[in-house]
């Protein structure tokens, strides 16, 4: 019987250690709803196992398949050239399958609902909040549509208003558009969802910029619905009949 292909999670890393710990508590999550697939986690920076170190030691120990998923919530810079990169310069026995990055996804909005909850809002209070959502930012205009088009969906699930927000790289900054929802008709109290995986530098510049909100969530972290994105991406980069295998550097 032929084996699963290894599950090679890739997220950015950073040097807040509590980015590594989340990352890895979500790829355990994902793990444990999947029992018998291998399920590797590397980073592309700042952190180890780095992603060409974890690629190298799965052709060494005679690891043929795997399906590498950039932890990411859209396709900026780090998904179409950093994770590319690392991509070319795996070992030529190695057959990579490339899965989607996680967003956009019903079941990332399930998980930011969850977090909302979680902070202190009840389903009922949707129709008087409005929310920010809080991205990490990019110069790329292809994520930041993304980003606009899931705040434009989140707002379909029932909330009065929802804006979306950068830490970096883009405008509005969090604390405008706190400060806009204050003003907008039928908004009770303003709430801030992070649409960030795990805790690190601009995360932090998220929840400086909720200071005036009445509720911060927390990051998406290993949410249940996260885990089980991580597996519907697996499952369709699985089923995908064209396989695009690494290009030795």
């Amino acid at each position: 019987m032929t084996s699963s292909p290894v599950l090679l999670v890739i997220a950015h890393g950073s040097r807040d250690p509590r980015h590594a710990a989340t990352v890895r508590a979500l790829v355990r999550r994902a793990g444990a709803l999947r029992p018998g697939l291998r399920v590797e986690t590397a980073f592309l920076d700042f952190d180890l196992p780095s992603a060409a170190g974890v690629l190298e030691r799965l052709a060494a120990e005679g690891v043929r398949e795997v399906v590498t998923l950039p932890l990411l919530l859209t396709r900026a810079f780090h998904a179409k050239a950093d994770v590319p990169a690392v991509l070319r310069g795996a070992p030529a026995p190695l057959r990579i399958r490339r899965a989607e990055v996680l967003g956009p996804s019903p079941l990332l909005l399930a998980a930011v609902q969850r977090r909302l909850y979680e902070a202190g809002l009840a389903p009922g209070d949707r129709s008087t909040t409005g929310v920010v959502l809080a991205s990490a930012g990019s110069t790329d205009p292809e994520a930041i549509a993304v980003i606009a088009e899931t705040a434009r969906e989140l707002r379909r699930t029932g909330w009065c208003s929802v804006r979306p927000a950068f830490a970096s790289a883009s405008l509005p900054q969090t604390e405008d558009a706190v400060r806009a929802l204050r003003a907008e008709p039928g908004v009770r109290r303003v709430a801030v969802a992070p649409y960030v995986i795990a805790p690190g530098r601009l995360p932090d510049r998220i929840a400086a910029g909720a200071a005036e909100a009445d509720v911060l969530a927390d990051v998406l972290g290993p949410a249940p619905e996260l885990a089980a994105l991580l597996l519907e991406r697996y499952a369709a980069a699985v089923r995908a009949p064209e396989r695009i295998p690494a290009v030795a550097g």
